[in-house]
């Protein structure tokens, strides 16, 4: 087996939901470095998308599903971190220099980095490197403003990378918002061509004397008292949920629902990703969208599975999922009717169905 290093690093790449850590990630693992890396990737909810949307599916790569990395699978990650360490040492896997794992914009990043000084095995093969935070430059201020995970992943991070700078005009109240919460950390445009995987991956040098460092080694490790614009504390009711649709969706009626439903809850609905069989298409589409903000859709080189299905994830704040699933159902049976039945390219209806989770 190659020479591994005594202490495997492990990288932790957090932000809040729709701020590129996904886009991110593929941008570093397109990089010949990482070529030896594993990776862990969290997804909040049911249906998980982001392993797909990777498009890096090997050996090396598990997809925690179901809640929230930093707490109801803090355990399942701390046994996913051990079966990939067995696996190195029983040849089963490649070996690997380096552990990146990319929480779900909702994780609270600190009990993640507790996970590893905790469990008795893994901190003897492991060692926490640099955090890696993603701001989205469109939606930043208003996420600091309103969720606490956004200022508390701002607050951990080694390296903040503003994503979206092309999009706004101008972004000096953001940094300065952000230097206000992390003064020490570096903050980097993700345009800036000299952005590099060493760049954003090299361990941090951590003093003991430093003035924002725990007994126990961490940054930040203690709750932070923060509020909102109106001062009021943290609060948000999250839901994850999906819609599955099993025959091709229509890309007009589809534009114009989703159109319609950001108008009016934009504000609440705080993501939403998919992959859709659209009708007429050979290769699945990807859509993003993080509040009032959709990004223009994707076309993925491939299926990632057999299955052709449509999948759209929502994480919501306060709504009902039942109305979101009403209201795709409504629209398309009026779309339907209004053209005198089935649009000629799409065929009969099937089933829908809808999971909710968080």
């Amino acid at each position: 087996m190659t020479d591994l290093p005594l202490f495997t690093s492990v990288n932790l790449l957090t932000g809040f939901l729709g701020s590129g850590k996904t886009t991110l990630l593929k941008r570093l693992l397109a990089d010949p470095s990482l070529a030896d890396a594993a990776v862990l990737i969290n997804e909040f909810g049911e249906t998980g998308l982001d392993h797909h949307l990777v498009e890096r599916i090997d050996e090396n790569m598990v997809l925690l599903q179901s809640g929230c990395l930093c707490c109801t699978v803090r355990g399942e990650l701390a046994d996913a971190i051990r079966d990939l360490l067995s696996k190195r040492d029983r040849g089963i896997v490649p070996p690997f220099r380096r552990l990146v794992i990319e929480s779900t914009g909702l994780a609270d990043p600190f009990p993640v980095l507790s996970t590893l000084k905790a469990d008795p095995v893994l901190r003897h093969h492991f060692k926490a490197g640099s955090v890696i935070a993603t701001v989205d430059a469109v939606n930043g201020m208003r996420s600091l403003d309103t969720y606490l995970e956004s200022n508390r992943q701002a607050a951990v991070a080694d390296r903040i990378v503003v994503t979206k700078t092309d999009l706004v005009p101008d972004t000096e109240r953001l940094i300065e918002r952000l230097r206000r919460i992390n003064p020490d950390c570096a903050i980097i445009d993700a345009r800036d061509p000299g952005l590099s995987v060493d760049a954003l991956l090299s361990d941090v040098g951590r003093s003991p004397g430093s003035r924002s460092q725990s007994a126990s080694g961490f940054y930040c490790e203690e709750s932070l008292d923060l509020t909102d614009a109106e001062g009021n504390p943290h609060s948000a009711r999250f839901r994850s949920f999906s819609i599955s649709v099993d025959r091709p969706v229509d890309w007009t009626a589809f534009g114009i629902w989703l159109t319609m439903l950001i108008n009016r809850y934009g504000e609440q609905v705080l993501r939403v990703k998919g992959i859709l069989n659209l009708a007429g298409e050979e290769r699945p589409v990807a859509i993003h969208g993080v509040q009032h903000l959709v990004h223009p859709p994707v076309h993925m080189e491939a299926w990632p599975s057999a299955d052709r299905r449509s999948h759209i994830v929502f994480i919501v704040d306060g709504l009902d999922p039942g109305l979101i699933k009403r209201s795709f159902e409504a629209f398309t049976l009026v779309k339907r009717a209004a053209n005198g039945g089935p649009q000629r390219e799409v065929p009969d209806e099937g089933p829908m169905t809808v999971g909710v989770g968080g």
